[in-house]
């Protein structure tokens, strides 16, 4: 069990995403994100393995919930700023999380 306050070092706000491209480079199939979250963070990178249920061009104006406050990691070639959420499918694909409505950019999950 943690507490509440343990929870709320996790900093996962909405972001939309700007830019997607495909990572050739990458041991997984991966995706390239920009994630813009609003004044404040502003824009973001990350790398995610999200390749079976979306294309680059269908996630650019997607809102996507993301920690924001972990260290960044070097994956390959590319520095990933934030950690992209989401849960598995029934075959353990990744499906993303996000707002069920349009919500402000950089707004805080709680």
């Amino acid at each position: 069990m943690i507490t509440y306050d343990d929870f709320a070092k996790v900093d996962i706000r909405v972001g939309r995403i700007t830019r997607a491209e495909p990572y050739p480079e990458a041991r997984k199939p991966a995706l390239k994100l920009w994630v813009d979250f609003g004044p404040g963070i502003g824009e973001k990178r990350s790398s995610a393995q999200i390749t079976k249920h979306y294309s680059p061009e269908a996630l650019v104006g997607r809102q996507v919930l993301a920690v924001v406050n972990f260290p960044p990691r070097q994956i390959g070639k590319v520095l990933s700023e934030v950690l992209v959420l989401g849960v598995p499918d029934a075959e353990g694909e990744v499906v993303l999380i996000g707002p069920g409505h349009d919500v402000p950019d950089g707004g805080r999950l709680y």
